[in-house]
């Protein structure tokens, strides 16, 4: 994002916000507007009706390998004339110095603000021009680093030109770098302001504590010690050919594109990259409760949840039903009860995720000041009845039918076929995974539901993290617990508040 004046940074903050729910709710999407509700609704149709729809055989991705290593995953879809293309860079921010957390992150970036032959202006203009997008990102905890383009196939030479050109020979001229690090040091401000950021913060640091997980934001220090020459470093050590996958969903096929990614990529050279250790999550801490004090909010932001599984995990399909269940959208428990029943909230959801080390599980809402004390009794309540009771029949067939619909859905959009392709290739998953992804779906059974509930809520360990005003919540919260209570800084205020119970 690129911000320069006081009208961006509230564009970034509304924008911050949004994305931040998005994060935290997770796979419920955006509440419902206000005045409309779904309390009462019948879900008709059912789809898939036909069985046979759970049936899924997709086309197999073909594979080359380039000479310098590059390896080549195209699949291909003639729908439409247009390609998808991702270069994943298997470095990301688990492979930043421990004093230097966020330098992935800023490389990636940085990327499209000037090559050896185009400026950043340059890129903007001529992406443009072709109706082509190139984008860059890596997270803070991320096992990879990625640069995308898209575009119409009859563009594909001059896009591909650009987009070699952005991974290969980026500049990184310190002008660009030091209006980048004005630019993120003034958003860090801003972020102080919105109590979703400040939620996430301090429950990544209540679960991951020194892990690079914990941290959701770059640290300040590694931003101002940032310098061209570091980006420069960091990107002739692990943007190699042998150290990255390239891969292509689009109306092309492999013989057709391999001899214009030979030209594009052909003599990029290999190197030897440093290995990344992949630290495991930390074992879980106890049961902690994390008041936020804003003084005079009309709303506290609520966040419970522990830590959960791998992706690659056994116990994946019966933890997504799981989380359907409980908190995946309108058809949720949470958004049920806290919303519908109780008019707590615009709607409460679950979401959980999980990479090479273990993610988290964590259920979400913004409720108003005055209902905090009911909304954390509903909370515990659906928690409880997730592992105490199974799940009804209905309830786990039509959790199934969402889940498969919305995976057939998804099979429409390039750029999901190519995340897919990503994922199996980052996990070594079978190639016939996402053929049977609908199958191991409908194989979950309510014990498996409830077994996963039982394992991952582990209320001896549940974090949960409030954002709020401390003078109103902080004895609702002491109900459960002893209470830590902080500042929008994170600074401690006070002793902790023992469990008055």
């Amino acid at each position: 994002m690129k911000f320069t004046n006081n009208t961006k940074h509230i564009a970034f903050a509304l924008t911050l916000v949004a994305l931040l729910t998005s994060v935290a709710f997770g796979q419920g999407g955006a509440p419902s507007p206000a005045g409309q509700t779904t309390k009462g609704a019948v879900i008709k149709g059912k789809a898939p009706v036909n069985k046979e729809i759970l049936k899924v055989k997709l086309p197999r991705a073909q594979e080359a390998t380039l000479p310098n290593g590059l390896r080549v995953v195209l699949l291909e879809s003639h729908k439409v004339p247009t390609f998808n293309m991702q270069m994943v860079v298997l470095s990301g921010g688990l492979a930043d110095q421990a004093d230097y957390r966020g330098l992935a992150s800023f490389t990636a970036t940085l990327l499209r603000e000037g090559t050896t032959t185009r400026s950043s202006k340059d890129i903007a203009e001529q992406v443009d021009s072709l109706g082509g997008t190139v984008a860059a990102n890596s997270g803070l905890s991320s096992l990879t680093s990625s640069v995308s383009t898209s575009g119409l196939i009859e563009n594909l030479d001059q896009t591909l030109a650009i987009f070699a050109d952005v991974v290969r020979n980026p500049s990184f001229p310190q002008a660009e770098v030091d209006k980048y690090k004005t630019r993120i040091l003034a958003q860090l401000q801003v972020q102080r302001s919105i109590p979703q950021f400040l939620a996430l913060e301090q429950f990544s640091k209540a679960i991951y504590g020194t892990h690079p997980a914990s941290l959701v934001t770059p640290p300040a220090e590694s931003i101002k010690k940032l310098t061209s020459k570091d980006l420069a470093t960091f990107h002739s050590t692990y943007y190699r050919p042998n150290n990255a996958i390239l891969t292509v969903v689009g109306d092309v096929t492999l013989k057709s594109i391999l001899p214009k990614i030979e030209k594009a990529f052909g003599d990029w050279q290999k190197a030897d990259v440093p290995a990344t250790t992949i630290p495991p999550a930390p074992a879980q801490g106890a049961a902690r409760i994390t008041l936020i004090d804003r003084p005079g909010s009309v709303q506290t932001v609520l966040q419970l949840g522990t830590l959960g599984i791998e992706r690659t995990s056994p116990d994946y399909f019966a933890v997504l039903l799981a989380d359907k269940v409980l908190g995946g959208g309108p058809t949720g428990r949470l958004f049920l009860n806290l919303r519908e029943a109780n008019g707590y909230t615009y709607g409460a959801y679950s979401n959980f995720g999980g990479t090479k080390f273990r993610g988290t599980w964590v259920s979400s809402a913004e409720v108003r000041t005055d209902v905090t004390e009911g909304a954390m009794k509903e909370f515990m309540n659906e928690l409880n009845r997730l592992r105490d009771v199974p799940v009804s029949a209905e309830e786990l067939e039509n959790a199934k039918r969402a889940i498969i619909g919305g995976f057939a859905l998804s099979l429409e959009q390039p750029s999901a076929l190519l995340q897919n392709i990503i994922t199996q290739k980052l996990y070594n998953l079978p190639a016939d995974y996402w053929d049977t992804y609908p199958q191991k779906v409908s194989a979950i059974t309510a014990e498996d539901v409830q077994r996963v509930a039982q394992k991952y809520i582990d209320k001896e360990h549940l974090q949960i993290v409030a954002v709020g005003d401390a003078s109103k919540a902080r004895d609702v919260l002491a109900r459960y617990g002893t209470v830590q209570v902080f500042d929008a800084d994170g600074k401690p205020i006070g002793s902790a508040i023992e469990n008055n119970r």
